[in-house]
């Protein structure tokens, strides 16, 4: 049996302000477009590249999750792994986005967390090697 390298294809979110998320996934990822979309019963787009992608939804009821941590169940980020960290960051805090958490920088990678208009966080990894071992080394 051929071993299959196992990705994560897409996320499916949704959102309050759908032309927002759109900015900012594109103010992190400038390479991303809008791979389709409609409006059946709500508006959404596939934002992404040709490997990935975010499933976008306009909410219908403006209703933010209470409280939003790491108690509660659900989920409490993504993570996308990426070539350069400070870049990323950059262009969100120009854009006004504001770090969700401090940034952390060990020896085999760099994290930085952003949260969007509705308070999802994410986090963007920058690694600094193409070790296994050193890249999922838990001892920093």
């Amino acid at each position: 049996m051929r071993s299959q390298k196992i990705y994560l294809e897409h996320a499916n979110i949704t959102v309050n302000d759908l032309k927002e998320a759109i900015k900012f996934f594109q103010t992190a990822f400038p390479h991303f477009k809008i791979r389709g979309g409609g409006n059946d019963t709500r508006e959404w787009v596939h934002l992404g590249d040709d490997n990935t992608y975010l499933a976008l939804n306009q909410a219908l009821l403006n209703e933010l999750k209470p409280d939003k941590n790491y108690d509660k169940i659900g989920v409490n980020h993504l993570g996308f792994v990426v070539k350069n960290v400070q870049e990323i960051a950059n262009n969100l805090l120009k854009n006004g986005y504001k770090r969700d958490y401090p940034k952390q920088e060990e020896q085999f990678r760099i994290r930085d967390y952003f949260a969007d208009a509705d308070g999802n966080q994410y986090e963007f990894v920058q690694y600094l090697s193409d070790k296994p071992e050193e890249k999922n080394s838990y001892n920093n």
